[in-house]
């Protein structure tokens, strides 16, 4: 079955950074009996990602790259901000390099990277963990199938078989 708009679609990636000097740097890996499950043609994913899968089907390896511009943008050097101490007065201070899951005034979930911790406060780069990284997939297909009508409704896939509670 070839991957098409609202089909669930697992695959095995291998992801890396391409360095400025053009050396890879490994970033993450799906593990062999977890294959990354997710619905396609809904904007889950990045569209260059999605559009290197159309048409392929079960059994399909591919190779590509996707530049900061069709990833995650540019790094902005401006997106900082700090948030008082106070915020971590029952969880405890965080280490420098943690990644903090924040919420803007407009309920967007953002993923914050702690780069200065004071008595004070703490510095967090609000940019997306990957902004200005050109990404290298090698990925291969492990399925595809049509989306159940509840998968549908809930704008996500339930596993590769659609059984998956949540």
């Amino acid at each position: 079955m070839t991957i098409d708009k609202n089909h669930v679609v697992a695959l095995h990636y291998t992801l890396n950074a391409i360095e400025e000097n053009g050396e890879k740097s490994f970033i993450e890996k799906t593990d062999a009996e977890n294959p990354f499950t997710f619905l396609y043609g809904v904007g889950m994913m990045l569209p260059k990602f999605e559009e290197h899968l159309q048409g392929m089907v079960a059994g399909d390896k591919k190779s590509f790259t996707i530049i900061p511009e069709d990833g995650y943008g540019d790094k902005m050097e401006n997106a900082t901000t700090q948030l008082p101490a106070e915020m971590f007065a029952q969880s405890g201070m965080p280490p420098i390099g943690a990644m903090l899951p924040l919420q803007d005034a407009q309920g967007n979930h953002v993923t914050a990277i702690v780069l200065e911790v004071t008595p004070e406060a703490v510095l967090v780069d609000l940019n997306h963990p990957m902004a200005g990284k050109t990404l290298h997939f090698d990925i291969e297909v492990a399925s595809t199938r049509p989306a159940t009508e509840e998968e549908l409704a809930h704008g996500h896939a339930h596993g590769i078989d659609g059984n998956e509670e949540h």
